[in-house]
């Protein structure tokens, strides 16, 4: 199946209201999805949380579109699963696809650990995409050529089958492809969600991670660590309090955590905590007993958690 049925008026208006659009009339133009497209990126954040709680996360549209509505984020699968369900009922002609990642040029091959949107709009289509975190801003013509915006260039070209993308070297990954077929939601990508969930080799379980962009730049919370990458390079601070973290969630991210309680948020924060202390005495040793691992703060970024 593709999506289950039962989005509700009340859900996609309380999503449009989310993004700041309540009561606005959005034809389905090129206007209308970057608009929209800014707007989520801005204001509805990539993130992780629940795989650390941790509890179920579902991929229907419509379930992802409930998700949103409520005031939370999530990954590639429910942040361009729910904004294609949005579109479509916007009027748009949307296409969902199987993406395959590289971390490196010539490294390995992740299948379908992203999915990727194309849209039509005024007669032209369009890659976008609200669920890579550190990603675009504004939907990209599909048509070969390097796009700039903010501090980061793209590329888009063309493959044998299909489409690449390619992020800018800062990027938390290299590149994805994909092909012309439509994917299903949620049963093309349940088997790499789950791992994404549960798996300890899952960058989603090793580190918690919430990320937005901006039309500057792109602030990026790994473990205790917080980072700023905009046109004048890059800033980092350490959060060494519970209150800060969580405010910084709230405040920053613009994310409603009011469904942790105090148990839950006890909890994770001293788990996050205990894993960057541990990353930074790690990297603090003497050279000799240094741990080869990669921590909160520093962890390899592998796809699709984007990290």
């Amino acid at each position: 199946m593709d999506a289950r049925p039962g989005t509700s008026s009340a859900d996609f208006a309380g999503y449009l209201a989310r993004l700041g659009f309540g009561g606005t009339a959005l034809p389905p133009t090129y206007e209308t999805l970057a608009a929209l497209h800014r707007a989520h990126v801005e204001r509805i954040a990539y993130e992780c949380i629940d795989h650390h709680v941790p509890r179920a996360t579902p991929l229907a549209a419509s379930e992802s579109v409930a998700r949103l509505t409520a005031g939370r984020g999530g990954y590639c699968f429910h942040l361009n699963g729910a904004f294609s369900e949005l579109l479509r009922h916007l009027g748009f002609a949307v296409t969902r696809h199987r993406a395959a990642v590289r971390h490196a040029a010539d490294g390995p091959v992740e299948r379908d650990h992203h999915l990727a949107l194309t849209v039509v709009a005024d007669g032209m289509p369009y890659l976008a995409d609200v669920g890579l975190g550190d990603g675009i801003h504004d939907p990209l013509p599909l048509r070969p050529g390097s796009y700039t915006q903010g501090p980061y260039t793209y590329t888009v070209g063309r493959t044998g089958a299909g489409w690449r993308f390619t992020h800018d070297p800062r990027g938390s990954f290299r590149m994805f492809e994909f092909d012309d077929a439509p994917a299903r939601l949620p049963d093309d990508f349940a088997a790499v969600h789950e791992w994404f969930a549960t798996s300890p080799e899952s960058g989603f379980v090793r580190t918690l991670t919430v990320q937005r962009r901006d039309a500057a730049g792109t602030d990026v919370l790994r473990g205790c660590v917080l980072r700023r990458t905009d046109a004048t390079g890059e800033t980092s601070h350490e959060i060494d309090t519970a209150e800060e973290w969580y405010a910084t969630m709230t405040g920053l991210f613009g994310l409603d955590l009011g469904d942790l309680d105090a148990a839950t948020r006890e909890r994770l924060w001293t788990k996050t905590r205990t894993a960057h202390l541990a990353w930074r005495a790690s990297r603090e040793a003497p050279d000799g007993v240094r741990s080869s691992g990669t921590g909160p703060a520093g962890a390899v970024r592998r796809v699709g958690d984007h990290e």
